[in-house]
C-alpha cells in the first residue's frame, strides 16, 4: 500500500517504513561502545551524590546524569557542587534552563491540553531568559544542557557556531519536544541536536527507523514513572541497544512518580537501583554490546568530529 509516497520517501534517502526486520546499528559512540546509561530528573545535589554513590556500590557506570527541574532554580553552590562531583565520578552534567512555560503565567500548559505544548518557550522574552541561563550553567562549568523547544534548539546552535555561546557545549533535545517519527528526529540533528530523545514510549521497529535515518546518539526510555506512562520495558533494553546503538538508555525514573520534582537521597539509591537491572539485562542477552567508560573529560569536538564522519558513512 502507498507505493508512491514510500517510493518518495526511499527517494530522498528516509526510510519508507517502520524497520520491522530490527536491523543491528553499525553505529557506535567515538569510543567504539553501543550504549551509555543515562539517568534523568536527578533534581538535586544530594540525590545526585547519593545516586553516584550507590551505583559505585553496585558496581555500574552511570555516564550521564540529567537534571529537569531548571538551572535558576538552583543555587551557584549548589551547581558548582554537581559539576564537581560528575567531574570526579566522570559522568557528564545535563542540566535544563527554565523558565519555561510550567513556570510562567501560561494557562493552557496547566490545562488538560497542556501536554501538547510541552515545555516550549512562550515569546522571545523567555528564549531570552533560557539562553541567560545557559550562559550562567556555562559560567559554572556546566557544558551540557537540555533543550525543550526547537526555536530555542535553532537559536543557540547558532549561539555556538558563532562563538557567542563555547563551541563545547552540547545540546540535548527533550522527549517534550514531542519527536515521534525519523524526519523530525532528523530536523533536530539538522539544527544541531547533539542528542535526541524521541517520545517514550516508541516500539522497536519504530526506535530503528529513526536510527536509519540519523547517525547522533539517541536517548531511549527504558522505564518511566507513573505520570508519564509507568512502562517499565527493562527486558527490551538489550534490543534497544543492538538497534538503535550509539544509545543513551534512560531508567531509574520508575523509583520515582513524576518529572520535575525535587527528588531524595533516597530516590537518588533507588534510581541506581534500577539501572542496575537495566545493565544487568544488557550484558546478560547482549553481552557483546560496550558500554562507554567513565569519562575523564568531555572533548565535545571531537565527539561532533566523529558524527560528521559517521553522517558522510552512512550518506554513501
Amino acid at each position: 500500500m502507498f507505493d508512491l509516497t514510500r517510493e518518495y520517501l526511499k527517494k530522498l534517502g528516509l526510510p519508507e517504513e517502520d524497520k520491522n526486520n530490527l536491523p543491528s546499528s553499525e553505529l557506535t559512540f567515538p569510543d567504539g561502545a553501543n550504549y551509555r546509561i543515562e539517568i534523568p530528573t536527578v533534581n538535586s545535589f544530594e540525590a545526585a551524590k547519593a545516586l553516584l554513590q550507590e551505583a559505585e556500590l553496585l558496581g555500574i557506570t552511570i555516564n550521564r546524569l540529567t537534571e529537569t527541574y531548571g538551572i535558576f532554580r538552583h543555587t551557584r553552590l549548589e551547581i558548582q557542587d554537581w559539576v564537581n562531583l560528575c567531574r570526579d565520578y566522570g559522568c557528564q552534567l545535563i542540566m535544563s534552563p527554565g523558565p519555561r512555560a510550567t513556570y510562567d503565567t501560561s494557562a493552557t500548559v496547566q490545562s488538560s491540553q497542556g501536554m501538547r505544548i510541552g515545555y516550549r518557550l512562550r515569546g522571545v522574552e523567555q528564549l531570552i531568559r533560557a539562553v541567560e541561563d545557559i550562559k550562567r550553567g556555562v559560567e559554572l562549568g556546566v557544558k551540557g544542557f537540555l533543550v525543550y523547544d526547537e526555536g530555542m534548539l535553532w537559536l543557540v546552535n547558532k549561539m555556538r557556531e558563532d562563538r557567542e555561546l563555547p563551541p563545547n557545549i552540547t545540546f540535548k533535545v527533550s522527549a517534550h519536544c514531542g519527536n515521534a517519527n525519523p524526519i523530525s528526529v532528523k530536523l533536530m540533528a539538522e539544527q544541531g541536536a547533539d542528542s535526541v530523545n524521541p517520545v517514550r514510549d516508541l516500539q522497536l521497529p519504530m526506535i530503528a527507523a529513526i536510527r536509519s535515518a540519523v547517525s547522533i546518539p539517541l536517548d531511549c526510555h527504558t522505564d518511566n514513572p507513573a505520570a508519564s506512562g509507568g512502562f517499565i520495558r527493562t527486558y527490551e533494553a538489550p534490543e534497544i541497544v543492538r538497534i538503535a546503538s550509539p544509545v543513551y538508555l534512560k531508567t531509574g525514573n520508575s523509583a520515582i512518580s513524576c518529572h520535575g520534582k525535587i527528588i531524595s537521597p533516597e530516590d537518588g539509591r533507588n534510581m541506581a537501583r534500577q539501572a542496575s537491572i537495566v545493565v544487568e539485562m544488557v550484558q546478560r542477552y547482549f553481552p557483546e554490546a560496550l558500554q562507554s567508560e567513565r569519562q575523564t573529560s568531555f572533548n565535545y569536538q571531537s565527539l561532533s568530529m566523529a558524527q560528521a564522519a559517521i553522517a558522510q558513512a552512512v550518506g554513501s
